[in-house]
């Protein structure tokens, strides 16, 4: 129960976010989106729709005194029939920059996915409210960074003292666009995903584009990138064109200089970095579609498979090495006329001797320490002295 006390009610505006590129007025309260609405409507795949609801790297930041912040939310969850509970979604509440807290909001509504049948069941819920207490009285920038796992409905902002909007302007934003990798899938929380800690080492406002299944080169997604301002972009390409087993190698050549080509539309001069796969053995060398292990969830784990032919990378299927190859000659041609564009080795941020460490749990997404080394290795490539996303003068 709440302690008696007299609390500002704010409104969460679209002022008071940062990261997303929408804000729907629900019949609760606001739903933040990570795609706009003319983008959503060009695409009505289910697993993009909730991809790109689910609020990886938004957050709500202002400027307080507050000494106690509440939050009401209703979160969507996820749920696999047959396969472990999925924890509740974990708000970080982060203060002047550092870390001050971490709360789950349980209940909510529940999507349970039979991936026997394939069926979908969606279950009501009630919002729940998460309290952060015993901050300091001193003015003070708070973030509430919202669960990267959880779509999340918005309803009431309440503190002890009033809030204001903080000004943008002092950092630079990068975009980033990606697959469930950069989404955050298994990461420990919504600062723990694998661009959020980059983003923190390297001092930069992050938009995090990292879609669960979505990374296919969707013509409006470098649409929406060419139109977000960005002072640095990157772009990571390569698994789910391999799992989903959607183009060929004669597609794919074309489709991501096209991807390119927009994005510097609207960002012409500005550093675009391509990143390449990390390392996942089951399609290194065997081409998509990816699947659910079914032996596996039979027993309680959930884990997936290759289900292509290696041989048929003769005849233009892709996997990831076959990816990273032309990746690199893609950019290699390209930088000739384009100074700013730059090419990272998945490889480079985790490969085999990783996996022989810290392998990837379900065969596909890395766990929580895996997340925390991606991340630290492309702060250690990009931001530092040298790197395409190294601060003028470093």
């Amino acid at each position: 129960m709440r302690a008696e006390r007299d609390w500002i009610s704010t409104p969460v505006t679209p002022d008071l976010l940062r990261g997303a590129l929408d804000v729907e007025r629900t019949g609760n309260g606001v739903l933040p989106h990570r795609l706009p609405a003319w983008a959503r409507a060009q695409c009505p795949d289910p697993q993009l729709a909730m991809a790109e609801s689910q609020p990886s790297g938004v957050r709500i930041v202002f400027r307080t005194r507050a000494t106690a912040v509440e939050l009401d939310t209703l979160p969507t969850k996820r749920v696999y029939a047959g396969a472990p509970p999925r924890p509740d979604g974990v708000y970080d509440l982060v203060v002047d920059g550092r870390p001050a807290g971490r709360e789950r909001v349980p209940g909510g509504t529940t999507v349970t996915v039979d991936i026997a049948t394939g069926t979908v069941e969606s279950r009501p819920g009630s919002a729940g409210t998460l309290r952060f207490a015993g901050l300091s009285g001193e003015a003070k920038d708070v973030e509430i960074w919202l669960p990267h796992n959880e779509t999340t409905e918005l309803i009431a902002l309440r503190t002890d003292a009033p809030v204001e909007a903080v000004p943008g302007g002092d950092r630079r934003v990068w975009l980033h666009h990606g697959s469930s990798i950069s989404h955050g899938s298994d990461a420990g929380g919504p600062t723990a995903t694998w661009p959020a800690l980059a983003a923190s080492l390297g001092g930069v406002d992050l938009v995090n584009l990292g879609f669960g299944g979505g990374a296919l080169l969707d013509p409006f997604t470098a649409r929406v990138m060419r139109d977000t301002p960005a002072d640095l972009v990157s772009v990571k390409i390569g698994i789910n064109l391999a799992n989903a087993d959607l183009m060929r190698l004669r597609a794919f050549t074309p489709a991501v200089h096209g991807f390119l080509d927009t994005v510097r539309d609207g960002h012409p001069e500005v550093p675009l970095l391509v990143v390449s796969p990390i390392l996942c053995p089951i399609h290194e060398d065997t081409p998509g579609p990816c699947a659910f292990d079914t032996a596996a969830l039979r027993a309680g784990e959930l884990r997936f498979r290759a289900t292509g032919d290696p041989g048929e990378t003769a005849a233009g299927k892709l996997t990831l090495t076959v990816i990273r190859a032309e990746l690199s000659r893609i950019v290699r041609q390209r930088a000739a006329d384009d100074p700013n564009l730059y090419y990272l080795d998945g490889l480079d941020l985790y490969g085999a001797a990783d996996f022989a460490e810290l392998p990837l749990p379900d065969g596909l997404h890395p766990d929580a320490a895996t997340h925390r080394r991606i991340g630290e290795r492309f702060a250690a490539s990009a931001f530092t002295a040298g790197g395409p996303f190294a601060a003028p003068g470093a």
